[in-house]
This record gives C-alpha cells, structure tokens and sequence, in this order.
C-alpha cells in the first residue's frame, strides 16, 4: 500500500493542472458527455490504474479475469504514466486526445475541471448508468454528482483518515493508551500538551504545514466535516468557511500551533513514524504502512464537545474512475467499469489493498473480511460517514484560497482566523460565479 506521503506526492502540483486547464477552456467548451455512436461500440479499451502495489497486483487480476471471458473486447492496461502528478497527466492527455478510456485513479476534486475541459464522459447517459451508481454507493454517491446533475465519476474507493496514536508515547505521558479520551478540543488539547510537556515526543501531532491545496484534506476538512456533521467548505454553492463551526474547527488548530502542539515547519520523513508526533491524520493504508513499526490506536476525529464515534465524519481521500470521451469502445469500457466496481471485484480490492469500495452496507457486506482482519473494522465503520471536496470546475482553485489563509492565520498565527476566512470565503464565492 502506498504511504499517504507518496500519495499527495502524486497530487502535489495537481494546481498546474488548473493552469493547464484553463488555458484549454476557450477551445474546449464542452461540459463533456458522450456519442451515442460511442456509447453504443464495444471493442479493445485502453485503462490505466494507480502505481502503488498493491493496487497494480488488483488491477492485473481485474484484467486478466476480463481478458479471459472477452476475448473480442480485450483490455491493454498500464500504470498512469509517470509525470508531476497523475492529475497534471491526466489533464495533458485530455487535452492531446490520447486519454485512455479508463482511469482507475481520478482525483474527485479534478472532475470539474476534466468535465469542463470536455474530457469526460457523462456516465449517467447510459441507460443504466446513474441506476447503477446509486445502487452500488447508495446515498454516499450524490456528493460525486456535477452541477447539471449528472455523474461524471464513479465512485469507487476510499481511505476515511482517523487519528492514529502512538502507544508507547502515550503511555510515557502517562495518558491511557488503551482508551484516550482525545474525542473534544479540549480533552485532545490537553493530552497533547501533556505529551510536550513530559518530553514524551517534541510534538503531539504533525500534519504538513506546507502550502498545497490538497494539504486542507489533512487537517482542517476532517475535523469541518466531523463538527459539522458531515459537511465540506462549499454548501448550496457558497462558501461555508465563516460559520461559528468552521471557525470553531479552525481555531483549535491555531491553538495546536500557537502552543507549540504541532511543527510549523516541513518535516522530512515521516514525523510519526520516526517518533517525532505522538498523533497523526491517516486512513487504512497506515495499518500495513506502520504495521509492526509503530504500537499504534485509532479514534476518530475530535469534535468541539464530542460525538459518538458512530456519529463522527471525516474525509474520504477518495479515489474514482473517469471514462474519458477520447474512447471509442465506450460501451466495452461501461461494462468494464461495473465488472470492476462488482461486488466480487470490491471483495477482492479490499482484500488486497485495505481500502474501503464506496458501497453501500460495506461492513455487512464484507463481514468476514472485517471479521478477519479487526485493526480495519473501525475504518469499515468509519466509511459510511464521509464527505469529500467538492466537484465544481474551480474546485482546486478554491481549495487553494482556503490553505492560503490557513497557512497564514492557523499555522503561522498572522492575524485574525475570521478575518483570514472571510477575506478567503469572497475567493471562494467569486470563483463559485465563475463558470
């Protein structure tokens, strides 16, 4: 399983991307969809799929378990071909037209963009298509829709992010590492300081304090999402960064920073692994990452005054599948996409990878896996109750003037956090006017 730190590598100048977007608008209008001539012809399909391991050894499997039911509808499949990011990639063959038909790692925040650009196939225009979205991700799959309504992704896999602890640290702290009570701002607060203090480890926790767009998903967007009861930084098209609880969620963190919690400078390596941060934000990955490296726990996020753990949000970092409208056997790919998304095909994702197929019941459905592998059953939980970013067509732009004023007024405590999201929240709405 790759690292979460390999995994924002992959994103880490997905901004370009807008750049290289935005210069292709004028040319290409188009909100993207998909000709009936197309959706209708099956034949070989070109797909890609991510570059970690565990996901090149499920995709080889899919493949092959395709291939040799369909031989006159064969797939050729690669890993995403090497560049900056796979969002930068993907946004460059869109605009060469030499796109695949498949890509098994589309970034949910992106779609916008591609669907814009006219990269993307609208899904919902097979006549099974929006049917079997929803009945495969259930009421999880509305946050995946575009603007016009319609699915220009399918929801596929996701890594709800917790928060791991370090055993041994805390213990050394004198904190329960059993059942630490780190479930409200203040409770959290104080164990964290109780670590600095002790001299248990230099800091409590230790998300990236660097400047990338994506680095919000991290630590202010699953806290937002936990205090609000599963909302994001966009709702009914406005901005929502200056209520009472997104400043509540904000000002924690500037509190983190402010007492010296968490370190305000990049870390190179791995802050909790190397024991530097008793704490830190993952998703499932982390179990086989850390494996036997580290005695760890994990709780949910934590809330301003604590909520059941049955109640708590957070962050999906997810990963979808995007057919993209340079294909020609569109209707071989849509098979494809509902071979690989089956039940069986979800079975064997979870099985190999450790990440959570966005299905409805997962837990129920996969009881024997979780069965079997119980250090997974709090994030089998945990993924029926996530929010992700948004999909508009600015999205990356937007995340961007968010991490701008919390890097200005959370980490490095320059003025006021209301007066930095107020002045972020008109960014936001400008670029939400912007079509």
């Amino acid at each position: 399983m790759r690292t979460r730190r390999t995994a924002l590598h992959r994103a880490a100048l997905a901004v370009v991307t807008a750049g290289i977007v935005a210069g292709t608008l004028a040319a290409c209008g188009s909100s993207g969809g998909g000709s009936s001539d197309a959706m209708k012809a099956h034949g070989p399909i070109t797909i890609w799929y991510s570059n970690n391991e565990q996901e090149v050894q499920w995709g080889k499997s899919m493949v092959s378990a395709w291939n040799s039911a369909h031989p006159d509808e064969k797939i050729k499949a690669q890993e995403v071909p090497a560049g900056k990011s796979t969002e930068e990639v993907i946004g460059a063959a869109i605009t060469a037209g030499t796109t695949p038909c498949l890509v098994f790692n589309n970034l949910p925040a992106a779609t916008g963009q591609w669907q814009k650009q006219g990269g993307l196939v609208d899904l919902s225009k097979f006549s099974d298509g929006a049917k079997y979205i929803e009945a495969r991700s259930g009421d999880a799959a509305d946050q995946y829709k575009s603007s016009d309504g319609d699915y220009y992704q399918m929801p596929w896999k996701q890594n709800p992010v917790m928060i791991f602890y370090n055993k041994a640290i805390f213990a050394k702290a004198g904190l329960d590492a059993d059942n630490p009570d780190l479930s409200t701002y203040s409770s959290f607060l104080a164990a964290a300081q109780k670590i600095k203090d002790s001299g248990a480890a230099p800091y409590a926790i230790y998300p990236a304090p660097t400047s990338e767009f994506f680095q919000v998903n991290f630590d202010y967007l699953p806290l937002l999402a936990a205090q609000t009861g599963g909302k994001t930084f966009i709702e009914d098209g406005k901005a929502a960064i200056t209520t009472d609880d997104a400043l509540d969620v904000a000002n924690f963190w500037k509190t983190v920073y402010s007492d010296g919690l968490a370190g305000k400078e990049q870390y190179q390596g791995d802050a909790f692994a190397d024991g530097k941060a008793a704490m830190a934000i993952v998703g499932p990955w982390a179990i086989a990452y850390y494996g036997d490296k580290v005695q760890w726990g994990s709780v949910p996020v934590p809330t301003k005054d604590g909520k059941p753990a049955d109640q708590v949000y957070t962050f999906p970092d997810a990963k979808n599948i995007g057919m993209y409208s340079s294909c020609k056997n569109q209707g071989t790919a849509w098979d494809v996409l509902k071979f690989a998304t089956s039940k069986d095909q979800d079975g064997k994702l979870l099985d190999v990878t450790g990440q959570m197929p966005i299905r409805t019941d997962l837990a129920t459905t996969f009881a024997s896996y979780f069965s079997s592998h119980p250090d997974y059953k709090e994030f089998g939980d945990q993924s029926a109750r996530t929010v992700d970013d948004p999909t508009g067509s600015n999205t990356i732009a937007q995340m961007q003037a968010l991490r701008d004023a919390y890097s200005k007024a959370v980490i490095n405590g320059s003025g006021s956090v209301e007066d930095a999201f107020k002045a972020a929240s008109d960014k936001i709405d400008k670029l939400q006017a912007q079509k």
